[in-house]
């Protein structure tokens, strides 16, 4: 049988809107191109379930069927490959054939599994599993708040997650994050800013769902060190940025919501207004899927003006204007490096800035959680996210810290599950670090 050719004839089709995009054959020839060139290298064998379960299935159309690689997968390969997939998208920051490397096979195998997941909604339809784990946002509003305790109650519940998991497939086991009595918009809504607040000039704060409805403490934390260095914070209305309907594969729910968020924010960035994030799964989707999702000038400009929370303070650490009158220090802090920070390659700056506090050391810890939006969430797929997140805990006890820091809130309920330590959000560290309180 005919070697594939590992060069597209063609650049490969990663735009939502482009016609071929939602060209079937066009996605299997993608996906057989693709596989083919992982199957010869094996980098990345070691990063998630999809890469051995791939392996498998071409080695056993050479060994039976006298393959020459992979042009004898079918519909069932790859969709076992896309479900295990829980786009950390560490495969393409280390794989050396990337569009970002300039290399002419434009290999892209997260786009990739997210083109293949959504074409397969189309067809079939979105699942009750991803309809459930798609609207954060939503849940988030009904039951956080005055509803907080008794929902709460039910999360806590072992029996009622029991019937949860039976119903919508998700793990009863995974540790859910908990709603907050008092949501971050409210506590914005009583907050009296700091003397120093706009002295310097004015931010907009996209809170994520977990900052706004189940760790506000995290986006209140972020309003503090900003006004800590001059910076006024406005809460423009906002939904979810709609990564976990992506990883559902419902691209018309993912555009609706950055359509919203897009025409809420874009006058404040034309205004100048920096949109601060601390989530990197959020920015992440600000920066490089809400361009792709709607194609308009508006969210180009959105997705420009947006920072990861830390790596905001890292510029002003640069520009020499983050204030330093720290209070206290730490010791020992495991930085976990959250997958979706690294794929926007912009470094660790909360590590960085961390690093500044008196009597701290800052080891940064580079595993993944194996949570990473909604894959870990479900019942499916929850043994095989444990077992690939025993790298992170392993990791984390090597550094033997006084505290462990993550940007990513669904992170810290992993690494709370698997080492048993309250991890904190880096604001939150760099909030205490200021002697600024929470209460």
């Amino acid at each position: 049988m005919a070697k594939i050719d590992p060069k597209p004839k063609q650049p490969p089709a990663f735009n939502f809107n482009d016609a071929r995009y939602w060209d079937e054959r066009d996605l299997e020839g993608e996906l057989k191109r693709v596989f083919e060139v992982c199957h010869s290298c094996r980098m990345c064998v070691n990063f998630c379930g999809s890469f051995p379960d791939l392996f498998r299935r071409v080695d056993r159309d050479i060994e039976t069927k006298e393959a020459h690689g992979a042009e004898l997968l079918d519909v069932k390969d790859f969709t076992s490959v896309t479900d295990l997939c829980w786009q950390c998208k560490l495969c393409y920051i280390e794989c050396p054939y990337t569009p970002d490397q300039g290399h002419a096979w434009m290999i892209d195998v997260p786009r990739l599994l997210q083109r293949e997941k959504a074409q397969r909604a189309k067809r079939s339809g979105i699942t009750m599993q991803d309809r459930a784990l798609g609207e954060p946002g939503r849940l988030g509003s009904l039951m956080a708040g005055t509803f907080a305790p008794v929902s709460n109650f039910v999360n806590a519940n072992r029996l009622m997650r029991k019937v949860n998991e039976r119903a919508l497939g998700i793990s009863s086991k995974f540790p859910v994050p908990p709603f907050a009595a008092q949501t971050f918009e409210s506590w914005l809504s009583k907050h009296t800013p700091l003397e120093s607040a706009g002295t310097v000039g004015t931010v907009a704060i996209f809170a994520t769902c977990l900052g706004d409805y189940n760790f506000p403490k995290l986006a209140a934390a972020t309003v503090l060190c900003l006004e800590k260095n001059g910076y006024a914070v406005q809460r423009p209305r906002q939904e979810c940025c709609g990564m976990p309907n992506l990883d559902g594969g419902d691209i018309d729910a993912a555009r609706a919501k950055a359509r919203f968020n897009v025409e809420q924010l874009y006058p404040l960035v034309a205004k100048g207004f920096p949109v601060i994030v601390p989530g990197p799964t959020c920015s992440y989707t600000m920066k490089k899927e809400w361009p792709e999702l709607l194609g308009t000038p508006e969210a180009k400009a959105v997705a420009r003006n947006t920072f990861e929370a830390m790596e905001f303070m890292e510029r002003l650490r640069r520009d020499k204007t983050l204030v330093k009158d720290f209070t206290k220090g730490y010791g020992k802090i495991a930085y976990h490096a959250a997958c979706h920070l690294r794929a926007q390659k912009i470094g660790t700056p909360g590590a960085r800035i961390l690093g500044l506090l008196p009597d701290t050391e800052v080891e940064i810890v580079e595993k993944c959680s194996a949570v990473d939006g909604t894959w870990g969430m479900k019942a499916q797929h929850y043994e095989m996210g444990r077992k690939y997140a025993q790298k992170l805990k392993r990791a984390i006890e090597s550094v033997e810290p006084k505290l462990v820091v993550t940007d990513c809130a669904l992170s810290a309920q992993r690494i709370l599950q698997e080492n048993d330590v309250q991890p904190l959000h880096p604001m939150e560290a760099l909030a205490a670090g200021y002697g600024l309180s929470l209460d």
